[in-house]
């Protein structure tokens, strides 16, 4: 394994630990906060830029920066239709989701954005059938949105 690869690994295994972070206060607080959120995507940028100029290929930071946009928007749409649904929170974690899957590739993040709304229904979907919530009750979204992400880098 080369040294850039080391490092992919590395940052990847890092996400995962702030990906368990955040699942944990989302579920128990429902809030993503902005002192790791925030700079979890500055970093993240950094990194981008650092590896394009490092390889000479600025394909893959090209397509992070349209993934980050294209699911930040789209989560900033939904906010927009619906402010008791989606929260700031969340629009700002698909802006970080939409980086990393963009880098990936376009079927990653194709895959991984949509893992978290049939992962999220699924989940919502359950609950209702043991009676233990309704179309009323406010679900986490934070922790389904970094299991979709997850499924689209293991699956895209």
């Amino acid at each position: 394994m080369d040294l850039r690869m080391a490092l992919v690994a590395l940052v990847h295994v890092v996400l995962l630990g702030i990906g368990g972070w955040l699942t944990v206060i989302d579920a128990r607080t429902h809030r993503l906060p902005n002192r790791i959120v925030l700079p979890t995507l500055v970093s993240l940028i950094a990194l981008v830029l650092i590896d394009a100029v490092a390889t000479g290929r600025s394909g893959q930071l090209i397509r992070a920066v349209l993934g980050m946009l294209i699911l930040g928007a789209f989560y900033a749409v939904l906010r927009l239709i619906s402010r008791s649904g989606m929260g700031g929170g969340d629009v700002k974690l698909a802006g970080v989701i939409g980086l990393v899957l963009g880098w990936h590739g376009w079927q990653e993040l194709a895959v991984g954005a949509a893992s978290a709304f049939v992962l999220g229904a699924l989940y919502a979907l359950v609950l209702i059938l043991l009676r233990r919530a309704d179309g009323a009750t406010r679900i986490a979204f934070g922790p389904w949105m970094i299991a979709g992400a997850l499924v689209g880098v293991i699956l895209g």
